[in-house]
């Protein structure tokens, strides 16, 4: 083999290597401002107040109806 295309094979998978690794981190970088981005809108929500029901409510089920 020549010593030229040695060297050009090994900056070849040198480039592919950065490229990849760049690629992996800014994947990363997206997925934690997505996941940041949806524990803000649930934390936006709002909480639900408890209703104020009667202790008889919910204790009965009719199953002959």
């Amino acid at each position: 083999m020549d010593i030229t295309s040695i060297a050009s094979q090994a900056t070849d998978l040198s480039q592919t290597n950065t490229a990849e690794v760049v690629g992996v981190t800014i994947l990363k970088k997206a997925i934690d401002q997505e996941s940041a981005g949806a524990l803000a809108l649930i934390n936006a929500l709002p909480q639900m107040p408890a209703a104020p029901l009667p202790p008889h409510l919910g204790q009965l089920v009719n199953t002959t109806a």
